[in-house]
C-alpha cells in the first residue's frame, strides 16, 4: 500500500484522538513512565456553566498547562489565578517537579511570573508582531 497525502482540515475530533493515543502509546514506551493523566480544574457560574478553566496534563515527572481561560465578564478577580494555583498544587501532589505553559505577549504572562514562572524561550512574530513566550515553575524537592 502506499499511503496519500490529503488535506483533512476538519478531521473528526474522534480520529484524531485516537491517532493522539497512538502517539502517546509510543511515548509511554519510549520513557517507560505510563502515569499520564488529565489534570483539568473548571470554574463554574451558578447555573453550571464553565466561566474559566485550567487544563493540561500530568506525565513522568513534569506538567504541561495547555489551555487556561476566564471569560472576560470574570476577568481581574483573581480566578485566573486560583486556577493556576489549584493546577500547580495538583501537578505537585502528583509529582510533577516542573510545570510548563505557553502565553502570548497579549495573554497573561504577568499572571504566570506573579505566580513564579521563569521565562524560557520566547518566540518573537507568534504571531506577526507578537511574541509566544514559554515559562516554566519548577518546584522543590518532595
Amino acid at each position: 500500500m502506499t499511503p496519500r497525502l490529503l488535506a483533512e482540515h476538519d478531521l473528526a475530533p474522534t480520529e484524531l484522538d485516537a491517532i493522539e493515543e497512538r502517539l502517546n502509546g509510543g511515548n509511554r514506551r519510549l520513557v517507560g513512565r505510563d502515569d499520564d493523566r488529565n489534570l483539568i480544574f473548571a470554574l463554574r457560574d451558578e447555573n453550571g456553566s464553565a466561566v474559566g478553566v485550567a487544563a493540561g496534563y500530568s506525565w513522568a515527572g513534569i506538567a504541561e498547562l495547555e489551555l487556561m481561560w476566564v471569560e472576560e465578564t470574570c476577568r481581574g478577580l483573581g480566578h485566573g489565578r486560583k486556577l493556576l494555583d489549584a493546577f500547580v498544587s495538583e501537578a505537585a501532589a502528583r509529582g510533577a517537579r516542573r510545570v510548563w505553559v505557553t502565553t502570548h505577549d497579549f495573554q497573561a504572562p504577568g499572571l504566570y511570573e506573579k505566580a513564579g514562572f521563569e521565562r524560557m524561550a520566547e518566540f518573537i512574530g507568534w504571531p506577526e508582531g507578537h511574541s509566544n513566550i514559554v515559562l516554566c515553575m519548577t518546584m522543590g524537592p518532595r
